[in-house]
């Protein structure tokens, strides 16, 4: 009888470095007791992009800054309250008026603490609607910084003139960790297991990113439309983006790479609206979406038979991968906001036909559609799969408040 021979498993050294830096990390977290020191690492972590990898250890630490009085500490304030508001922590904006004068108006005398007041500034960020406090909050610190600017040290404006062009919230996170990662390692005060850990997670994740660009990059060269058509925008890069920018973890790869494909050709259907079919081809096109058929597509010009396919044929894979992964139904779902762009490009492509000029009410409620919104969040709820469940796909008719907020800013 032929002996079975052992093969010893394979372990990628930067894996197992990771993890050893990792538990380094997560020790110096739990063991920080001092809760403005808590509070500035978790700040840090934050920055170099490295949370996901800590979320526990930053659950168990929120829940102990949650209960701490900060006191007339404006910095540890906002920090905490920014802080508690981005992990979804409940705390209440009215731990700004300690801050406030007998007038009702903050303190000139806090103009003085440019830390206090950049922190303040960018907590002001996370405010939700009718907390007038952080409204005030954002017009004081923006002019104080502003005025503040000529007199600060270089390292100190640098970080000013930086929030106040874009403040952190509104910033992709993946290029700021890597452009903080920089500045920390310059830092003295740095913990070393954080850094370690944030340029082992960057090299990873930039492989996987060039991974996921790879993959749609062979997409789209199989789908071949910008060869075939001679006319539609040819960015797959710049979809891929901003799908990191929106879903930068790690682990939303799958909504990263499907989504980038859906807006891909989301651009090429608004090339052809826009610029290259008559107003007969667009309404025998949006006639044709509408009946979700193969057979649909007959009596379509040949540039427009090639886009139905695609369209089609992504949109139902991109439904059986949800089916796959998750057991749900969704295609009837993703078909609608096709559909619906369909009928708000036809819409537009009229107007312009015709020389009408939409009211601004007429153009906005339009264009939150054909601005693409619904389509993608729609997709990408799906997709990232959190909690995903027949509540939450019911939710999608109508469309939540929330995406036609989206809808609205992006048109704007």
């Amino acid at each position: 009888m032929a002996k079975q021979v052992s093969v010893p498993c394979q372990i990628d050294p930067r894996r197992k470095s990771l993890e050893q830096v990792k538990r380094s990390s997560q020790e110096a977290l739990l063991n920080s007791s001092d809760p403005l020191r808590t509070m500035k690492m978790i700040d840090t972590i934050q920055w170099l992009g490295i949370g996901h990898h800590l979320e526990e250890e930053i659950n168990v630490q929120l829940a102990r800054v949650q209960r701490w009085n900060t006191a007339q500490h404006l910095f540890a304030t906002s920090l905490q309250f920014r802080l508690l508001r981005h992990y979804g922590c409940s705390t209440s904006s009215d731990v700004f008026k300690k801050f406030l004068d007998k007038n009702g108006n903050f303190k000139e005398s806090m103009s003085r603490d440019i830390l206090g007041m950049l922190s303040l500034y960018e907590a002001s960020y996370l405010g939700a609607e009718g907390e007038e406090i952080l409204q005030q909050a954002m017009k004081f610190s923006r002019a104080h910084l502003h005025q503040s600017l000529p007199h600060l040290c270089p390292e100190l404006g640098k970080q000013v003139a930086r929030a106040l062009t874009l403040p952190r919230h509104l910033r992709m996170s993946r290029l700021e960790a890597r452009n903080y990662m920089e500045e920390y390692s310059q830092a003295t005060n740095q913990i070393p297991a954080l850094l370690e850990l944030a340029k082992l997670d960057s090299h990873m994740i930039q492989s996987l990113h060039q991974r996921e660009l790879a993959e749609i990059s062979r997409w789209w060269k199989e789908l071949g439309l910008v060869e075939r058509l001679g006319f539609a925008r040819d960015r797959p890069t710049e979809c891929f983006l901003w799908t990191v920018g929106i879903f930068p973890e790690p682990h939303y790869s799958n909504c990263r790479i499907e989504l980038t494909k859906t807006i891909c050709i989301l651009l090429v259907m608004d090339d052809i609206f826009d610029t290259y079919g008559s107003l007969d081809e667009l309404v025998l096109f949006t006639e044709a979406i509408k009946r979700w058929d193969l057979d649909a597509m007959e009596d379509l010009p040949e540039y427009m038979k090639v886009c139905y396919m695609a369209l089609y044929n992504t949109t139902n894979e991109i439904a059986y991968r949800i089916q796959k992964e998750q057991g749900k139904t969704v295609v009837v779902y993703l078909k609608r906001t096709w559909i619906n762009i369909f009928e708000a490009f036809l819409e537009e492509a009229k107007w312009f036909n015709s020389g009408y000029m939409p009211s601004f009410r007429e153009y906005l409620d339009n264009g939150v559609i054909s601005s693409g919104s619904y389509m993608a969040l729609v997709h990408a709820t799906f997709l990232i799969g959190d909690g995903l469940s027949k509540e939450t796909i019911s939710m999608m008719k109508p469309y939540p408040r929330l995406f036609s907020c989206s809808g609205e800013i992006l048109r704007l």
